[in-house]
């Protein structure tokens, strides 16, 4: 009875974590990305298909439209309701998960919860302009950022806390090198056109995670790729670097009941192997194998934490 209720309901909240962060970290993938097009000569832009690859759904966009052109990805990604990776479907998510599980939370944070899906659900819907759906966008990013903060400061610390939190560090280490996915063709490649630009394009990464001002602060005033990458990567006092969320993970798993470790062990493996790669030496395609490896290794996590936790008969 009641271990049941209380897996189904650790299981709705986990994933209300992933959810709110996924739609957030797409939400901050858009805008970066149209600020990049605007800063880089056309020749050098990226242009809107990286988002598309990045989200893992190039064949089901490709079944939807002709071109990938900045309009059409992004309705795709923000509210198109035929892209169940949508932000707008990853808000309907996060309400529902939300919802499911409304008992054990402050009743302000499911009232905000159900109140920025419905904002977002009336905004986002149609073909936005360029400037309204920026606004809409870092509009919805605060929103999510004011649930978290309200949890945050409201929420007893208890197994639902600690799993939401669970799903939203997988998520947004997962967010995290998506962004640096998106750019890591670009960024490193071995073309010389890009040189005088490469530190407009790293400066957008950073900015994308809200982390410039922290890089400039801790690292250095210059921004450089690989410096870039290793703060991102590796910094253990950065909230969105991939080390930091990690951590978080790892602490959070050697605290929840059950004596099965492999989510722990998996964790912590993956800690070690970000730790020991040689960041100056990853350039272009071995950027982009290392990084697709981590988004694996991150998968199987939560495909343990699933085992462990959730999965019923």
């Amino acid at each position: 009875g009641e271990g049941l209720m209380l897996s189904r309901l650790a299981e709705e909240l986990y994933w209300h974590g992933r959810y709110l962060e996924r739609a957030e970290g797409l939400a901050r993938l858009v805008n970066v990305n149209a600020h990049l097009n605007l800063d880089l000569p056309s020749g050098i832009a990226p242009g809107w298909e990286p988002l598309v690859r990045i989200t893992g759904n190039s064949e089901h966009f490709r079944e939807l439209f002709d071109e990938a052109s900045e309009r059409n990805v992004a309705r795709y990604l923000i509210g198109d309701d035929r892209n169940p990776g949508s932000i707008r479907s990853s808000l309907e998510y996060a309400r529902g998960n939300m919802r499911a599980a409304r008992d054990l939370l402050p009743r302000e944070v499911w009232e905000r919860m159900n109140a920025l899906y419905l904002d977002c659900d009336e905004s986002m819907s149609g073909t936005l302009s360029k400037r309204k759906r920026h606004d809409v966008l870092n509009g919805m990013i605060l929103g999510c950022q004011q649930i978290t903060g309200m949890l945050d400061a409201t929420m007893s610390r208890d197994f639902a806390y600690d799993f939401m939190l669970l799903g939203r560090f997988l998520e947004r280490a997962d967010t995290t090198t998506r962004i640096l996915d998106v750019r890591a063709d670009d960024l490193l490649g071995e073309t010389d056109a890009l040189a005088p630009f490469e530190s407009i394009q790293w400066m957008s990464v950073l900015k994308s995670l809200t982390a410039y001002q922290m890089y400039r602060r801790h690292v250095r005033t210059r921004v450089l790729g690989t410096d870039v990458l290793k703060f991102l990567m590796r910094d253990r006092q950065l909230p969105r670097s991939v080390m930091f969320c990690l951590d978080a993970l790892a602490v959070l798993l050697e605290d929840l009941p059950g004596d099965d470790d492999t989510a722990l062990r998996a964790t912590v493996s993956l800690m070690r192997r970000v730790d020991g790669t040689r960041m100056a030496k990853l350039r272009g395609e071995p950027l982009s194998e290392f990084l697709d490896g981590l988004q694996v290794e991150l998968a199987a996590i939560a495909q343990r934490i699933a085992q462990t936790w959730f999965l019923r008969d």
